[in-house]
């Protein structure tokens, strides 16, 4: 939009208001409608996420009021503000519930915190209409391929954008029912007409409450102007009553998140089959085998082959990043030409150089592989920091917690770790030092230096001869 609509520039030209406040009986769930996700976001922070694109977060308000305080805290690093709707009486209500956090500014756009496929472009086009026709009230309408059951907006003349009424099914005449024009329930208002008239709605319907819908018919009666805009596709404008709806709408913007990156240059074998978040980034040439999950802020560089039964979630991966079966990445990077798997576990904090290698049921926890490390098999790596070219052998633990603690092990470059080894922390192994097979170390090795930290071995000629005729004799 203009500079002149931005919250920076004319802070109190356009406000936008997010109902929020439902429960969501239909959804049969104890979690605030709202906070139901789709695309690994909750449904109201896609609507935020939209409405962004137009104002500042400090010129959006979420008006809450079922499980309000959780709803808060969810969108609390958002940086919206929030206005309280303590009994959830309508959609007419919870605006004049908002009449005081919006009476300052000279527009506002309202939306619903239920209907997470909006596009900023489809905001922008019913703001630019209002703002170009100068009306108290813009509706934007859609057109489903079912229209049963929601309100139907009648123009003043085909092709017009002037609305002559809505009508809400029950009330529909006869041949208005062929009316295939909904009202989507998301509008632009002038605030003066709209405070001036909204305590004007009534609650006359079997629900008791107030709809901001009748506003149309009040501000119309008013002398005012009402205009509808139609949204491009009617999907944007669906919402999620029930789970299977949810589910719905959440296959759908996976697909179209899979389509985008696809249409990027992301070979996605198979997308039907992947679980792939809305904000998810993939640089071209990467591939993406069948049933991989890519999750919340994961970055995909170019050249990355991600196999199939691999979950990603919060992770950064550089470029030429090869990811085996089976692995479970969370909140860790990888640099460029990394190697990882298969059976691979991060948990948080794991950050693996270039050209390192981690494979067969290894486990990193906040440690730090310097470049072309390498732990292949069977270890666990914890609060640790490795150096360049360090080989770890297979069964290696950092024993990182003393029951309260925990402490660091670092390994220098070059380092050789024998198989079996356990490095109890706090720990340092010096560059260039070889640890021997199945040592239990528990003091500091220098640079270059050998340390062998196991029992001597016993061996006894003929004793498990002698213990096999010893059994034989009491059988």
């Amino acid at each position: 939009m203009s500079e002149e609509g931005q919250g920076e520039a004319a802070p109190r030209g356009l406000a936008v208001v997010i109902l929020a406040a439902g429960k969501g009986t239909r959804l049969k769930s104890e979690r605030p409608k709202v906070l139901h996700a789709i695309g690994g976001k909750p449904l109201v922070a896609h609507v935020i996420a939209a409405a962004s694109r137009m104002v500042s977060p400090r010129d959006i308000y979420v008006v809450v009021g079922h499980e309000a305080e959780r709803v808060r805290g969810a969108l609390q690093a958002t940086g919206v503000r929030f206005v309280e709707q303590a009994d959830q009486r309508g959609t007419g209500h919870a605006l004049q519930c908002a009449r005081q956090a919006i009476e300052g500014y000279e527009n506002v756009v309202v939306l619903s915190g239920d209907v997470p496929l909006i596009r900023p472009e489809t905001i922008e086009r019913l703001w630019r209409l209002h703002e170009a026709e100068r009306t108290a009230m813009t509706l934007l309408s859609a057109r489903p391929q079912d229209p049963t059951g929601y309100g139907r907006v009648v123009r003043k003349a085909p092709g017009e954008p002037d609305v002559e009424a809505i009508v809400e099914q029950n009330s529909l005449a006869p041949g208005q029912e062929k009316v295939g024009e909904i009202n989507a329930g998301i509008y632009a208002f002038r605030v003066a007409p709209l405070l001036a008239h909204v305590d004007e709605l009534k609650n006359e319907n079997p629900h008791g409450e107030f709809y901001l819908t009748d506003m149309a018919a009040i501000l119309r009666g008013a002398g005012e102007r009402v205009v509808a805009v139609e949204a491009p596709d009617a999907a944007e404008v669906l919402g999620a009553n029930t789970i299977v709806e949810l589910v719905a709408l959440d296959a759908r913007l996976r697909a179209e998140t899979a389509a985008r990156l696809m249409a990027e240059g992301v070979t996605i074998f198979r997308p039907e089959s992947c679980v792939i978040d809305a904000e998810v980034e993939i640089a071209p040439d990467t591939v993406i085998e069948p049933f991989v999950q890519l999750l919340g802020a994961t970055r995909i560089g170019s050249g990355c082959t991600i196999r199939s039964f691999t979950v990603i979630e919060n992770c950064t991966l550089g470029d030429g990043v090869l990811v085996q079966p089976g692995c479970m990445l969370e909140a860790s990077s990888a640099g460029d030409g990394a190697r990882i798997g298969p059976f691979t576990h991060f948990r948080p904090g794991a950050e693996i150089g270039p050209e390192a290698h981690v494979g067969n049921f290894v486990e990193i926890k906040k440690a730090r592989l310097g470049k072309g490390a390498k732990a292949n098999h069977l270890t666990y790596l914890g609060d640790a920091e490795i150096g360049e070219g360090a080989n770890i052998g297979a069964g290696t633990i950092t024993c990182n917690y003393d029951g309260a603690n925990k402490y660091m092990t670092r390994i220098g470059k070059g380092v050789f770790v024998g198989s079996d080894a356990t490095l109890v922390a706090p720990v340092r192994i010096e560059d260039g030092a070889y640890i021997g097979a199945g040592s239990c170390i528990t003091r500091d090795v220098p640079a270059d230096a050998l340390a062998v930290g196991r029992a001597r071995q016993v061996t006894k000629a003929g004793w498990a001869a002698a213990r096999r005729a010893r059994r034989s004799k009491k059988e």
